[in-house]
């Protein structure tokens, strides 16, 4: 008869031996599975070191500037422009430009040297030409750069699915409601160090895709910032964001990023500056050849590109009227101001 002691530990001494052939055949495995290669992102190197000071140098050599002419290619993108229609037909266009202190412009829009849209800023009023597409659509709008309107819409009419194509004239809404004076702060920086303004340096870095020519597909890297804050002096306890500025230190210290906010801290404007290079006749003037502005709440983005930066005008002085675009087409007016007041105004 077995010996149940014997029968016992013999028991567990094979359970015992079952666990270590696990382990061993485990570990085994482990060994000789091919291991996944993940790419870790790099930080750029070298860094470059800025105080603040050094942060509103390089802003304010960006606003001695007065005066730039030239011609530029003009990127539309966002989903507020349509996708059929005048705007996907000229999406990507050319155009000239006009900008002068202190937030003057005229920007002539055209594809194929034909004119599809005018718009222009005097620094206090702004007014846009709609010059293509059907009759019924083209437009002359004005108003007044400080004002607040309501978005710029035809009546929708009957309600569709959101799979139909947006139309025609959901495209010149687009452009209608496009403000000359949203292009200027972004295309002639506004100095910094004002001192009733308080400024705040920080340090961020961002995970980004390698913009580098040589750099693979899909290549992630992390490239170090600065950040200088522009607030206005606290009151009743409270500051409010103005500006942001955003400085690439891979190398060097540039100015990379603008972002402008409103009185509630929502985000206006994002301008992101490339491409810098020698402007003018003789080089005076190292700017930025390549500007994307974002309009994240009016739900459009600008891409302006200069195609001959030596070509381009600096400092050249230019008269008022320049500035101040003429309805020579005899377009149907919009008044916006009027449009305010007559909604503000009770109906008898």
């Amino acid at each position: 008869m077995p010996d149940p002691l014997f029968a016992s530990r013999l028991s567990r001494l094979s359970i015992l031996l079952l666990l270590i052939s696990g382990l061993i055949t485990t570990s085994a495995c482990g060994v000789f599975v091919k291991p996944k290669k993940v790419q870790v992102p790099q930080l750029l190197k070298p860094l470059g070191e800025a105080n603040k000071a050094l942060l509103l140098n390089a802003v304010n050599r960006h606003t001695t500037v007065q005066s730039i002419q030239g011609k530029i290619d003009i990127q539309f993108e966002d989903t507020s422009f349509a996708d059929s229609g005048i705007v996907e037909k000229y999406r990507q266009t050319e155009g000239t430009l006009v900008l002068q202190r202190p937030g003057k412009i005229y920007l002539g829009i055209q594809f194929s040297f034909v004119d599809i849209a005018q718009m222009s800023s005097d620094g206090e009023r702004f007014r846009v030409a709609v010059l293509r597409g059907d009759e019924k659509y083209k437009r002359f709008v004005k108003g007044t750069n400080s004002a607040i309107y309501p978005k710029l819409e035809e009546d929708p009419g009957p309600a569709t699915t959101s799979s139909k194509k947006p139309t025609q004239k959901e495209a010149v809404s687009a452009l209608s409601n496009l403000r000359p004076q949203h292009l200027t702060d972004a295309l002639m920086i506004q100095p910094a160090g004002d001192p009733n303004l308080v400024y705040v340096q920080s340090e961020f870095f961002l995970e980004e895709k390698d913009s580098t020519p040589t750099a693979k597909k899909d290549t992630r890297v992390v490239r170090g910032y600065y950040l200088l804050e522009e607030f206005t002096q606290p009151t009743s306890g409270e500051a409010r964001l103005v500006r942001r500025f955003w400085f690439d230190r891979v190398n060097a210290i540039r100015l990379a990023r603008v972002q402008f906010y409103d009185d509630r801290g929502l985000l206006l404007t994002d301008v992101s500056y490339s491409n810098e290079t020698a402007f003018g006749e003789g080089a005076k003037y190292r700017l930025p050849a390549r500007i994307e502005i974002t309009r994240p709440h009016d739900q459009y983005k600008l891409t302006i590109s200069y195609q001959m930066p030596e070509t381009v005008a600096v400092d050249k002085e230019f008269r008022p009227e320049a500035f101040i675009l003429e309805n020579k087409g005899e377009l149907p007016e919009v008044d916006l101001d009027e449009r305010l007041r007559k909604k503000a105004t009770p109906s008898p």
